[in-house]
């Protein structure tokens, strides 16, 4: 438990709620910030925070707002070294048969993560959205995709490859998080042509890291063109020789869509670019064709495509 005294809009994103929930909460039960300062906005002290966990899981869990509001004003102060022992909801008050859904595993990632975890399982897409625009905003494509998106869409996929459950969670936090980065795309459009071609490898369905790649490569001033899921290899080659591009990246999730003859398909076409990038957990470094470059990380796919882009202006100015 933390020793400051936070905003509300960094309780809401530990907490994985949207401000709006913070307000309700603090108009019709009470839980608001009890520290004041004249002038300043009140703020939320370790106290507040303990309490509004509290009511965070009983709500989750499927207690009514008054039930959990009333547990959690009954919870003790925190002890002098900053943590809490609230004190338990009695078992009459929750729904047989009802755990609030277990939790998505993050990792190491940190408080935002599992604030936006804890929002996705309740299926807040308030929440979820507001925390994704607030760390862009704060740290940008590449440091939200990794140290808050990916963890969680991976805790996502471990808890239905466990369970078979969470297609619920899934589609909402995939969606939530295609808006966010379309978004972001479209508050940095770069200007000139599009030299970095981006596309899903053949039958590939899973376009959020591409989504990811595009809102960096924008971030960074790098036009591209944005091809999207399932994309034949024949159509791929045709929109090569159509646009000339500098850069190819080729998404593949899993070994079922990482065909190989894809990329040698790109690299035989007669406009060939500069760079084939074969990116994603699908491809095998073992079989790649030569002159393939597999991409480590996000970042590293960015840095990529803005050198060659970069290349081929230069080249084409001198």
């Amino acid at each position: 438990m933390v020793d400051e005294a936070l905003s509300a809009g960094a309780v809401a994103r530990r907490l994985g709620v949207a401000v709006t929930t913070l307000r309700t909460w603090h108009q019709r039960y009470g839980l608001g910030p009890s520290e004041h300062i004249p002038g300043h906005h009140r703020r939320y002290t370790s106290s507040d925070l303990a309490r509004l966990e509290i009511m965070r899981r009983l709500t989750a869990e499927g207690v009514s707002p008054a039930e959990a509001a009333r547990w959690a004003r009954q919870a003790p102060d925190p002890m002098p070294n900053g943590t809490v022992t609230p004190a338990p909801a009695p078992a009459h008050i929750l729904p047989a048969g009802r755990d609030g859904g277990g939790t998505i595993p993050v990792g190491r990632a940190g408080p935002a993560a599992r604030g936006l975890a804890r929002a996705a399982m309740r299926l807040d897409a308030a929440a979820i959205s507001e925390t994704i625009a607030h760390t862009l905003a704060a740290s940008g494509v590449v440091a939200t995709w990794e140290g808050l998106l990916r963890p969680v869409l991976a805790g996502i996929g471990e808890r239905h490859a466990a369970t078979a459950g969470l297609i619920e969670v899934e589609h909402l936090m995939s969606r939530c998080v295609s808006e966010a980065l379309a978004a972001a795309s479209r508050a940095n459009v770069p200007t000139g042509p599009a030299r970095i071609l981006l596309s899903c490898a053949d039958e590939e369905q899973h376009t959020l890291p591409l989504e990811a790649l595009a809102a960096a490569l924008a971030e960074a001033g790098v036009s591209y063109r944005m091809l999207g899921a399932r994309v034949p290899v024949a159509a791929l080659v045709e929109a090569v020789n159509r646009t000339g591009p500098a850069a190819v990246v080729l998404w593949s999730h899993t070994r079922a869509t990482a065909d190989p003859t894809q990329l040698s398909a790109l690299l035989a076409a007669p406009r060939r670019p500069l760079l084939v990038l074969a990116a994603g957990p699908g491809w095998r470094a073992d079989t790649l064709p030569a002159g393939v470059v597999r991409p480590v990380d996000l970042a590293e796919a960015v840095s990529l495509s803005a050198a060659v882009r970069d290349s081929l202006d230069q080249s084409r100015r001198d």
